[in-house]
């Protein structure tokens, strides 16, 4: 007996429910054709059945050899036009014309000839198919319709392989050319054969639609399971049973092939702007089948007058669910009184995306060959024109949802109409308002709402109006919604006994949910609360979770910690600007490879200007090259700014006529301020951080914290910084939405350590392997790291192998506990070290040990060789990082999301306390009068930071103990003069302070820890910066994704300037500061070293981009230049500054090239340059050649010395 865990066994009950359900059944490839990729006798037996004439022409025309010309001819269609256009369409022959392929079931029952063409469609499924002519890979089961192949499927029970070997043989072995003789393979080719592939398990199912090696993409195919991922266990038998008993019934299964697949395409723009088309196959996810076919059964039972709500979420698909569904609804028969009548005589879609308009009209012309089924009524048309597209009974019409309201008017107004029976799709997509929706706007919105430009959706307006009238018995609605409200689900709903009113045990319920977590879970969206952190939160996490009005801490830490409060509080918008943009710059612009935005959302228009003005002065002042855009409705007048008003037009200057969306997409644009505008329906993938200054609730906050959900190659976090809401309030706005989404509490540091011991005790690896490992990751040498991880995977390998073989339960529940620890520990330290400063790189190396080791140990991979092949490298911070993570747990029964919490027993050390409100409160009686705690401690934090640039108390705090310090006369001479410096800025308290002894000692007692620690933290950061030198030089490579080592001028001692560290400069910068020598803010300070020469005040560091000097100077790096000197510089790379020709590869008059230089000679001496010769290191470049120059037009700035 064969071992009842193999696949066989599941190969063998599909195909058996299968032949038991109307398919034909072939237990091998017998019959089979490689070379053409046919069945060839199901072929013969369709055409000869249902096309008995064409047949016997072919037959008379070929003189026997009929089968084997036909044969031919059909595979060189399918080779041109695909398998699916021929099996809709047909395909011309020369003797006998059209021929037909297949018929679909058609939507009338009363044609008998299409009925039993219909009735003699072949199905078959193939078991082990070999299926090239290059070698003898076989696959599991083939899919055909009347001998043409349109489906494979590799099968994996879960007793021995999960669904991704499944994945993996597709991706590495079914390849559409086979790899040695390059020939293609015309089964799995992209659409001349087969539409699709599934790999499915006795757990879950995965397709796709084009095998491209190892970049194959698989899509889940899955039932969901309890509002998540997967499928639901199944009581009769394999939790996948759905695929052949639902989706491969034979009706089902032609009507996906002849009313859903299709093939579309997707548009995309590189980073020059520069669009390109790739065209793909649409075959439906799971929950887009199923929705579509059961509106379009209750339709057809229900006729016209039903409403259905369904609540789908982002990233379900809905554009492609709307447009089956409007076609299919376009075409339903039902039959009444013995007469098979249309259901609707128009289909009404309600929408704001142009792309479906496009879509639908591609996708019905592949389904039916026609022109016209598709109308679209743009905004402005007169009420008759709209009465006429109605009357006209065009299949579909679309709106937006500024005509919507009239489309309304005239079913309900228009005699001609009367006895019309209508289907409306309202789309969720929101609009901004206009004029022609005033009446139906006071309706939905208050008049604040309208005022401050608030959008609206399709839902809100419907929703108006089937209150205001009652329903029409000739109006079906179908309402598609991420996020109901209260009333949609209310007007839409569906009761569980439609006979009785709306109550507690009869509550209304969509009709079809997709929901939040399942896509999150699936991959089509992320978790936009994963890294959501709320100001207070981030005080929060750096004191253990408490809050500062009850928390007690160390004396010497508590005004460090109240001072990062200080920093972090968001009192005035240029505060909160600053770190906007800092948080902007150090988390989020570098990542999607520079393409990474941002939105700002502002409480009202307002806001949004006075945002938009203070954004870009900082970033002016900063030197930074960041784009902004603002959007708002109409027109703000600020009198306290200017005296003319503020629009979208002139405040977007840079958009030059362009779409504010488009334009956002492009490179020239980073950050996005809104007020009331682009939070709902607005979709650029590339939206990675969110900063929100607008109290949000309910739906409003699910909305647009939801912007950032959307995917994109590359993105796998997305950080939302929040001024204004609670987490626990934006909890409850997202709990009916998503399953189990809960934020309670925050995080415990400590159980980093806690989660270390226990990893170290289970002895997988040791320290000299962890050690050994980083060293060779920094040195970026896979050879040694897969030597120095091999150990671990070997020792976790040997011993799951030995529980395995003993069937050791509680040794696999060990081995399960430490791979899941693994991740929660990698998880926990990023998140954590983005807040706490560890002072530890032990944990850092663990992280990056940890994280190459989990991969590896996976179940999955516990029988395949250590493979390194695709790590990447990249560098993690070891002290500075600003992310902060809040971890989604959607799987507790609570439905909380869990804070990080302690799991050992072990106690921190307990030091001296003191109450942080004690040391607020000896602030505060400093000083008398109307003065903010903000005001108060903002002026400790000014005295505090000009006591530490005096170098004289540095000195002396490195070389005495903290109260040898406290007598130096140097300190209060320090305080004194830093007090007198404050006059101006902040007077008031500067002379209370001067004006009183009293105050002045109490002043400096509180200043003495604060500038002590200030300058031993100091200390400490150098320290650290010099032990890891060595190891910041081996990662500071922008040309492969490495961040770098930026410190501000404030956080490095004036004795490390040009010794240590150089200033960085952009090119334009450079030249103005060294070589006109004019005073330029530097952007920062960089570790830097020069093989066999000192630093000097000559010298900078700028960021190189471009391709022109590779491989000298890689794209991106950032360069160590020196000032020009003169003398020869023939055959040396330069920065060069020309006002005569532009860079053609970045387009600057800054250019670095290698120069060479012809001269002309005078009879008196003199010379001149004849030519310049700019050449590229890169042959694929041309040289920048200067000629006949007058000395204004050039001049070499710096000479190049070498790539950091």
């Amino acid at each position: 007996m064969s071992n009842p865990h193999h696949e066989i066994h599941l190969e063998s009950d599909i195909c058996e429910h299968l032949a038991a359900n109307g398919w034909l059944y072939s237990p091998n490839d017998d019959g089979y054709n490689r070379e053409l990729a046919l069945y060839p006798e199901d072929v013969f037996s369709w055409v000869s059945q249902t096309q008995p004439e064409l047949w016997d022409k072919l037959r008379q025309t070929h003189n026997g050899d009929t089968n084997n010309t036909f044969r031919k001819r059909l595979a060189q269609v399918l080779d041109n036009e695909g398998s699916l256009a021929v099996l809709r369409g047909g395909f011309k022959n020369v003797s006998s014309g059209r021929i037909q392929m297949c018929q679909f079931r058609p939507a009338q029952t009363m044609n008998p000839e299409t009925t039993f063409k219909y009735e003699q469609v072949r199905c078959r499924v193939m078991r082990q198919v070999h299926y090239s002519t290059s070698n003898e890979n076989s696959i599991d089961l083939v899919f055909f319709v009347n001998g043409i192949p349109v489906a494979t499927a590799e099968l994996k029970t879960d007793f021995t392989q999960s669904v991704h070997e499944a994945i993996h043989q597709y991706k590495y072995d079914r390849m559409p050319k086979d790899p040695n003789t390059k020939r293609e393979e015309p089964l799995l080719a992209f659409k001349r054969r087969t539409l699709v592939h599934f790999a499915a398990s006795s757990d879950e199912v995965y397709m796709t639609t084009m095998l491209n090696g190892k970049d194959t993409k698989f899509l889940p195919f899955n039932l969901g399971d309890n509002g998540g991922a997967g499928n639901p266990a199944n009581p009769n038998g394999y939790r996948t049973s759905y695929l052949w008993e639902r989706i491969w019934q034979k009706d089902a299964w032609l009507d996906i092939l002849g009313r859903f697949v299709h093939l579309g395409r997707e548009d995309k723009k590189d980073a020059s702007g520069k669009k390109s088309s790739l065209e793909k196959l649409i075959f439906p996810r799971f929950h887009q089948w199923d929705v579509v076919t059961r509106l379009i059964a209750a339709a057809r039972e229900e006729k016209a007058g039903a409403k259905y709500l369904v609540q789908h979420s982002a990233g379900s698909g809905k554009t492609n669910s709307i447009s089956w569904l409007s076609h299919q609804l376009s075409s339903l028969h039902s039959l009444a009184d013995g007469k098979d009548e249309r259901v609707f005589h128009s289909v009404i879609v309600i929408t704001d995306r142009n792309i479906l308009d496009s879509q639908l009209q591609d996708a019905i012309y592949q389904f039916e060959h026609k022109e016209g089924v598709v109308c679209r009524i743009k905004e402005g048309v007169k009420s008759a024109q709209l009465a006429k597209a109605l009357k006209d009974g065009i299949p579909i019409i679309v709106v937006t949802i500024q005509t919507f309201h009239f489309v309304l008017e005239a079913i309900r107004k228009e005699t001609s109409l009367k006895g019309r029976k209508f289907a409306v799709i309202a789309d969720e997509a929101h609009s901004s308002q206009a004029g022609s929706m005033a009446k139906a706007l006071k309706q939905v919105l208050t008049a604040e709402q309208i005022e401050e430009g608030e959008e609206i959706s399709a839902d809100d307006l419907l929703a108006a109006e089937m209150a205001a009238r009652p329903q029409s018995s000739n109006v079906s609605y179908f309402a598609f919604t991420a996020t109901p409200k209260h009333k949609t689900m209310e007007l839409f709903g569906r009761r569980p006994d439609p006979n009785l009113p709306s109550s507690e045990t009869n509550k209304p319920d969509a009709f079809h949910i997709y929901s939040m977590r399942q896509a999150i879970e699936e991959g089509f969206i992320l978790d936009v609360l994963k890294n959501y952190t709320a100001y207070k939160l981030a005080f929060k996490l750096a004191h253990n979770g408490q809050d500062y009005d009850e928390e007690t801490l160390d004396e010497s830490k508590a005004m460090k910690s109240l001072m990062r409060w200080v920093r972090l509080h968001p009192y005035n918008i240029s505060q909160k600007v600053q770190i906007i943009v800092e948080h902007f710059r150090a988390n989020v612009e570098w990542r999607l490879n520079g393409e990474a935005k941002a939105m700002v959302v502002t409480s009202s228009r307002k806001e949004a200007v006075r945002y938009k003005l203070a954004i870009d002065k900082y970033i002016r002042d900063k030197g930074y090259e960041i784009g902004t855009l603002v959007a708002f409705s109409g027109e703000v007048a600020d009198q306290g700014i200017s005296p003319d008003s503020f629009s979208e037009f002139n405040m977007n200057p840079g958009l030059r006529e362009r779409d504010l969306r488009d334009a956002f997409d492009t490179d020239e644009f980073s950050i996005l301020l809104v007020a009331n505008k682009y939070q709902t329906g607005f979709d650029q993938p590339k939206l990675t951080a969110m900063y929100v200054d607008k109290k949000l609730a309910g739906i409003n906050a699910v909305q647009t914290l939801s912007r950032l959900d959307r995917t994109f190659p590359g993105k796998d976090q997305t950080f939302i910084l929040d001024f204004v809401n609670d987490p626990e309030e934006i909890r409850i706005s997202f709990l009916p939405y998503y399953d189990k989404a809960e934020l309670a509490g925050v995080s415990d540091p400590n159980i980093i350590h806690d989660m270390q011991a226990k990893l170290d005790s289970h002895r997988i690896y040791t320290q000299s392997e962890i050690d050994g490992f980083v060293a060779a990751y920094y040195k970026e040498s896979q050879k040694d790291m897969q030597a120095r991880i091999a150990p671990a995977v070997d020792r976790f390998r040997n011993i799951w192998k030995a529980a395995l073989e003993s069937k050791d339960k509680k040794g696999l529940d060990a081995l399960e506990i430490f791979r899941k620890d693994l991740r929660a520990f990698i998880s926990a330290y990023d998140f954590l070290s983005q807040i706490i400063d560890y002072r530890d790189t032990d944990l850092e190396k663990r992280s990056i040990f940890y994280k190459h080791l989990l991969p590896l140990i996976k179940e999955e991979n516990l029988n395949e060789p250590i493979d390194l092949s695709s790590v990447k490298l990249t560098h993690y911070n070891l002290i500075d990082k600003g992310k902060r993570d809040i971890k989604l747990d959607g799987t507790n029964d609570d439905g909380k999301l869990k804070p990080l919490t302690g799991i050992g027993t072990a106690k921190p050390h307990d030091p001296e306390q003191a109450f942080l409100s004690e040391i607020i409160v000896r602030i505060n009686d400093l000083f008398e009068g109307d003065l903010s705690d903000a005001d108060k401690l903002s002026y400790a934090q000014h005295i505090r930071g000009k006591m530490m640039e005096n170098e004289i108390l540095s000195l002396q705090a490195e070389a005495n103990t903290k109260e040898q310090f406290a007598s130096s006369p140097d300190f209060k001479d320090a305080m004194n003069s830093a007090v007198t410096d404050g006059l101006e800025n902040y007077n008031e308290m500067a002379k209370q302070i001067l004006n009183n002894e009293y105050k002045r000692e109490e002043l400096a007692n509180i200043l003495l820890d604060m500038v002590y620690m200030g300058f031993a933290e100091k200390r400490m950061k150098i320290n650290e910066r010099r032990d890891e030198c060595k190891l910041e030089k081996s990662i500071m490579q922008t040309s492969n994704g490495h961040s770098l080592k930026i410190v501000s001028d404030i956080d490095i001692s004036e004795s490390e300037k040009f010794v240590s560290f150089l200033p960085i400069y952009s090119l334009e910068a450079a030249a103005t500061a060294f070589g006109r020598e004019e005073y330029v803010e530097n952007s920062g300070w960089m570790i830097a070293t020069v093989a066999g020469r000192k630093l000097n005040k000559d010298m900078f560091i700028a960021k190189v981009v471009g391709k022109s000097m590779e491989p000298t100077i890689p794209d991106g790096s950032y360069c160590i230049f020196r000032l020009d000197k003169g003398g020869s510089r023939n055959e040396t790379v330069v920065l060069v500054e020309s006002k005569q020709v532009a860079d053609r590869d970045t387009n600057q008059k800054f250019t670095v090239k290698r120069y060479h230089s012809e001269k002309e000679y005078f009879e008196d001496g003199t010379w001149r340059h004849k030519r310049i010769t700019l050449s590229p290191d890169n042959k694929e470049f041309e040289p920048i050649i200067l000629e006949n120059m007058q000395e204004t037009d050039f001049r070499v700035v710096a000479e190049f010395i070498g790539v950091i």
